[in-house]
């Protein structure tokens, strides 16, 4: 497909509910396959949602019974890819017919362990894989674990080759080098992080990777977290993430957004053309790498 159309989602989650999280991306994608799209991206964690600011009742050197309790709810509400909450997805990205690249937190089966992780799906419905970040950062730690390197992979599909890093990932230089050595076309970085400087690190990754860049974060209020979690939040102001999504070219020119301070979805068609031309003056893997200097591996899967 020479020219393909993108959907980045700026959405809410319904904070610590799964079943109704699912609900609301099924009605999103729907919206957005009519609209036209082929590819629609969904936030970091957006299942059951990124905890910002809570501490699961954690100090250095101890932990509450309450940020325990806290700490189960949220399992309870993260996604098992084997479940018949992802067979639900599965269904209404296969009635969509579009490509969907969907940030949750991820539990498998009964392990006590939660990933933060990027699912992608097929247009049959089919889950193709899933990368997992691989560095949660700060308190993150807390609540996801690490997987390794073997899920760092661009999926060839119908429409480009799709890839992509989670939030702080996206500063690790030789983790984004192993996407572009992949010849990623269509870079993901679905996020939690709503600082205007993250916008530089969208245009630089275009720049360096001559690749299409997706990033997409949530729009949260205070309003949105649970009644028992209100008091928590006390002193914090009304909008808890501004958002932020943009969509950019391979030039690093900015083809939408920023989106800040509500809801919607960004679209663009992405004219594939653009990537070889792009290259004329940098590319990444090719005449401005050099192999015979430089040395680089990374962990296949």
């Amino acid at each position: 497909m020479e020219k393909v159309k993108v959907a980045v989602v700026q959405a809410t989650p319904v904070l610590f509910d799964l079943a109704a999280t699912v609900d609301k991306i099924c009605k999103l994608l729907a919206e957005a396959a009519q609209n036209g799209a082929d590819l629609v991206l969904f936030p970091e964690a957006f299942i059951p949602c990124y905890p910002r600011a809570l501490s699961f009742g954690t100090v250095v050197g101890s932990r509450s019974e309450e940020g325990r309790e806290l700490w189960l709810q949220y399992w309870n509400n993260a996604l098992d890819v084997e479940s018949q909450f992802c067979k639900h997805i599965s269904r209404a990205v296969k009635e969509a017919g579009v490509h969907l690249c969907l940030g949750v937190t991820e539990r498998v089966g009964e392990s006590g362990t939660l990933f933060c992780s990027l699912l992608f799906f097929g247009p049959d419905g089919r889950l193709l894989g899933r990368h997992s970040k691989l560095k949660p950062t700060a308190a993150e730690r807390i609540i996801w674990g690490e997987r390794d390197g073997s899920t760092l992979k661009v999926y060839d599909t119908t429409i480009g080759k799709i890839g992509g890093l989670i939030c702080w990932e996206n500063y690790m230089p030789l983790a984004r080098m192993t996407l572009y050595e992949q010849g990623v076309e269509i870079y993901l970085a679905p996020t939690a992080d709503q600082r205007p400087a993250w916008l530089a690190t969208m245009q630089h990754i275009a720049l360096e990777g001559r690749c299409f860049v997706l990033g997409c974060n949530q729009f949260v209020r205070k309003a949105d977290y649970p009644e028992f979690l209100q008091t928590e939040l006390d002193g914090l102001d009304e909008v808890l993430c501004r958002g932020g999504s943009v969509i950019v070219s391979p030039l690093g020119e900015l083809i939408q957004g920023p989106l800040y301070d509500r809801e919607g979805i960004l679209y663009a068609e992405l004219d594939k053309r653009e990537l070889i031309r792009a290259k004329m003056d940098f590319d990444v893997r090719g005449h401005y790498h050099r192999p015979d200097v430089f040395e680089f591996k990374w962990l296949k899967g």
